[in-house]
């Protein structure tokens, strides 16, 4: 006996006052497939299929008429080139770019100080991680820096995703954790000091982590769309590690391999993630402690200068501020061309220090 597939399917019902006026509509002017209709002297039921929707389209039904969007690769060359139209029934269809161009919105400088000490909230976010917001502005919607934790480790509840991004950094300050990315090989260990650059819409997945893992996650902009990719199957049967995803390469760079060199700032050495050249110029980020030199009041010239305290303790002074007491956990922005000194470091002071553009022109100016 041949066994009986079970057939499962999903319908969105929307209300009609006549059927013969919504088919035209639906299956001309939109392109819907009329799959059914009954009863035949009297239709009060149209199930139509397209665009990967289903929908019944019934007399009588006490649903409001709601909203369609269509998305499309061509908005111009479907209904006519019309963005908004009403059907019969009272539905809104809203016609829309399928992929549109990611927008970076223009930076809103500002000085900016973010003490672990203020009880900034944790939220519970993407497959159940605790995030911190860092620089609740976002400067105006030009980039997000977010303190992420998992109290609790072991495997995470994640897919195979992507981020629609110009620039995402992943560092990690705290514990490991283990993820998955397309065409570079086996699972990763990310550890304490370790950093990766995620170029934009690489897929990965989460797959373990640590006990009281941290990260620190950088993404420019800071409203991005992810993106879960049911088909594919990480990790992927080739080894691309000169893979370019819109002119920016993977990157995981290794902390114990780097080696310290003088810094933009006196006073400090830094250790080069390599990320300034990976991304052709798009950030740069580094690690900072101080060599025992005097530091100096200076100025950047780049658009965005973000750094978060890893450790030990400083005291942050700029033009018109009041000194800020910064310890471990404490996040800073510093706006083109305000003067800032890094006064008073602990000998065990580490500083992560990312900027867009990539080395901006630094000035000494006291």
């Amino acid at each position: 006996m041949l066994e009986q597939k079970t057939e499962t399917r999903a319908e969105i019902r929307l209300p009609t006052q006549e059927l013969r006026d919504d088919l035209p509509f639906y299956t001309k002017r939109l392109g819907f497939r009329l799959d059914s209709i009954y009863p035949a002297d009297n239709p009060e039921v149209a199930v139509l299929s397209g665009h990967g929707l289903r929908l019944r389209i019934q007399k009588g039904a006490s649903e409001a008429a709601g909203t369609i969007r269509i998305l499309t690769d061509d908005p111009d060359g479907f209904a006519g080139g019309e963005r908004v139209l009403v059907a019969p029934n009272g539905t809104r269809i809203e016609i829309d770019e399928a992929n549109p161009p990611m927008v970076l919105p223009a930076t809103e400088h500002a000085f900016v100080v973010r003490r672990l000490a203020d009880q900034a909230p944790w939220v519970i976010g993407r497959a159940g991680m605790q995030y911190r917001d860092l620089v609740p502005s976002r400067l105006g919607g030009a980039m997000i820096a977010s303190h992420i934790r998992i109290p609790d480790g072991g495997p995470v509840p994640d897919m195979v995703h992507y981020h629609k991004v110009g620039f995402q950094l992943i560092f990690c300050i705290n514990g490991w954790v283990d993820v998955v990315y397309e065409d570079q090989g086996a699972p990763i260990r990310l550890t304490a000091g370790d950093c990766f650059i995620q170029p934009p819409e690489i897929r990965h997945r989460v797959l373990h982590a640590s006990d009281g893992i941290e990260v620190i996650e950088i993404g420019v902009p800071a409203e991005h769309v992810t993106e879960i990719d049911h088909a594919m199957v990480l990790p992927t049967p080739h080894l691309l590690p000169e893979r370019e995803w819109q002119g920016q390469r993977f990157v995981h760079n290794v902390g114990a391999k780097g080696a310290f060199a003088p810094f933009r700032l006196p006073g400090f050495v830094a250790r080069d993630t390599t990320i300034d050249a990976n991304t052709k110029g798009v950030a740069s980020v580094m690690v900072a402690r101080p060599d025992g030199g005097d530091t100096k009041w200076t100025k950047h010239g780049g658009d965005i200068l973000f750094t978060f305290v890893m450790g030990g303790t400083m005291v942050l002074e700029g033009e018109g501020k009041e000194p800020f007491a910064l310890s471990r956990g404490d996040a800073f922005v510093i706006p083109p061309g305000m003067a800032t000194r890094y006064a008073q470091p602990s000998a065990d002071l580490e500083l992560l220090e990312v900027t867009l553009p990539g080395n901006p022109a630094t000035e000494i100016t006291g």
